[in-house]
């Protein structure tokens, strides 16, 4: 009698169609979010000419609104419009809004804004969901962890792309090129779901509510009204009663005030939830808790390190054949030391006001000239070339790109022999590695004698990211495909959204602390919090890391 072995399962075509789905939503997102800081603080061409603080807490409101309304979104999915329909609605939203900011003025660019907001509720949940959904067949169950890891690649093979694209651009066109390349990505990504339906419908399922779940209109009654009220008085209250506010600026505090009718929800989702689904909902709960830490750390890459590459990184081009190739691309900024009307900078490099609170202006060189020795700045006249900023944010997502298929052969490696870390140890290591990220920047500031009369070798952005990209890999992917496990199929999109909830708090908190930039002088104080707070949060982890692989194994079998 011959003895067949049953053939081992791959990857359904669906993985592959939503990968390019989330490809090109992403080249969209990531393009806007890479330069919309620079956009903000632009004087020079076109852009908004807003100081450093106001620029800051612009970015840091909409990279954490962009994360805020994804577990309504979710929850409409899984309760009225399934998965695919939430997508289209979602990227429909997406590309009206990165269209919009091609148009001037300041209610264009809110209108957009909000539109991407709530575009991306739709989307962002429910396109993993579906993917998690195509997974939960028994024979596809093992290939979940690395599915999500290759469906992660796409996202950032995205964001690898759209910076060359947003420096092309905005170099050679303008501002509304780059945010016009945005829509056109999203109109793709759409059209290649459109034309692949086929692929994903298995993964449009939906379970019914159980008595136990609140319905859309006591969520709006519960959830959305008091979260209206909070922002509300958040926005006023500190004002009124301090004359200040409590996070730097009355949008900060309402913001954070919103977000407390939200977190409680979650939390009563745990409170009403039964007792086989209890546990499990209350670890996705402490691990969302937790990863915050992590999203602070992460997103420090839109603001606080986006400031560092434009005011203390050498951005020159060493190599005459990488500067040719660059210039040729338009992917190179031009600046030179004529004189021209520029903000008064002190020693520490912050701007001068005058009484009334407005920013003294002088002639100077360019702004990057400030921390360049006189000695070496370049005859009056003479351009010099530089690697635009935005550029430097696509070293992250070209290590997840190439770090991703090592990690997952490791992974595999380790697994074959029993060694593999369990899930939520993947997390710990990653918010340790997060911390290390900072450390590297701490010792980045001890590079050179002062970092307010010199400019610092890239080689330490590159080491940065190197590390939070690998601890990236080890969290993100992680994250969605531990709430598909997790979480009760009724409430996965809707869990799904507290998983983004968790970047929403953690870029906040980052746009926070990059407003406070010019309040710490010594940027090694600055780096050593966050290093601190990763190592807390990798703390946090391990000290409950016996009962979370317990949890994970009784609901799946594996931890």
């Amino acid at each position: 009698m011959s003895l067949t072995t049953a053939p081992k399962p791959r990857h359904p075509k669906g993985l592959y169609v939503l990968f390019l789905t989330e490809m090109w939503e992403r080249f969209a997102y990531y393009l806007l979010a890479g330069i919309l800081f620079l956009y903000l603080l632009d004087n020079k061409t076109g852009g908004k000419g807003l100081d450093e603080k106001h620029a800051a807490d612009i970015t840091g409101t909409f990279l954490a609104l962009i994360w805020l309304p994804m577990f309504i979104g979710g929850m409409i999915a899984d309760r009225y419009l399934g998965y695919i329909r939430s997508v289209f609605i979602g990227g429909t939203f997406l590309a009206a809004g990165y269209f919009g900011l091609i148009f001037p003025g300041d209610v264009a660019l809110y209108i957009s804004l909000g539109l991407i907001v709530i575009g991306n509720g739709f989307f962002k949940p429910n396109i993993s969901t579906l993917l998690g959904n195509i997974y939960n067949k028994e024979e596809l169950k093992p290939l979940k962890d690395n599915a999500y890891n290759i469906f992660y690649m796409g996202i950032n093979t995205g964001s690898l792309l759209c910076n060359f694209a947003a420096a092309y651009l905005r170099n050679k066109y303008g501002w509304g090129y780059a945010f016009g390349a945005a829509g056109v990505g999203m109109v793709i990504g759409l059209i290649n779901l459109a034309a692949n339906l086929k692929h994903v419908k298995a993964g449009d399922v939906r379970k019914p509510p159980q008595k136990e779940d609140m319905t859309l209109g006591q969520i709006c009654l519960y959830v959305f009204v008091p979260g209206i009220v909070a922002a509300i008085i958040g926005y006023t209250l500190p004002g009124l009663l301090f004359h200040t506010t409590l996070m730097g600026t009355p949008a900060s505090d309402a913001f954070v005030f919103a977000c407390i009718p939200i977190i409680g929800f979650f939390i009563s989702i745990w409170v009403k939830a039964r007792k086989e689904d209890k546990r499990g909902i209350g670890a996705l709960l402490y691990i969302f808790a937790v990863s915050v830490i992590f999203w602070s750390l992460y997103y420090q890459n839109f603001t606080a390190y986006t400031l560092w590459t434009e005011q203390h990184t050498d951005r020159t081009i060493t190599s005459p054949v990488m500067e040719k190739g660059a210039d040729w691309m338009g992917l190179l900024q031009q600046v030179n030391t004529t004189p021209r009307p520029v903000d008064s900078l002190d020693a520490h490099m912050v701007a001068i006001r005058d009484a009334h609170g407005e920013i003294i202006k002088t002639q100077g060189p360019d702004p990057y000239f400030h921390n360049i020795p006189r000695s070496d700045w370049p005859p009056s006249g003479q351009n010099v070339k530089l690697a635009n900023a935005e550029l430097f944010q696509s070293i992250g997502p070209f290590f997840i790109v190439t770090l991703t298929p090592l990690l997952v052969a490791l992974f595999t490696f380790l697994r074959r022999r029993g060694k593999e870390p369990t899930t939520p140890a993947k997390f710990g290591i990653a918010l340790f590695l997060s911390g290390l990220s900072s450390l590297v920047m701490f010792f980045a500031v001890l590079s050179v004698a002062s970092i307010y009369q010199q400019k610092v070798s890239p080689g330490w952005l590159w080491g940065t990211y190197f590390v939070i990209t690998a601890a990236e890999v080890f969290l993100s992917p992680m994250g969605l495909s531990l709430v598909s496990k997790l979480a009760p199929h009724r409430l996965t999109a809707l869990l799904m959204g507290g998983w983004f909830l968790t970047m929403s708090l953690g870029s906040k908190v980052a746009g926070l602390m990059t407003s406070s930039w010019d309040k710490f002088p010594d940027k090694r104080v600055f780096f050593l919090i966050w290093f601190v707070a990763g190592v807390v949060g990798s703390v946090l982890i391990f000290s409950r890391i016996r009962s979370l692989n317990g949890i994970v194994r009784e609901k799946t079998g594996e931890a």
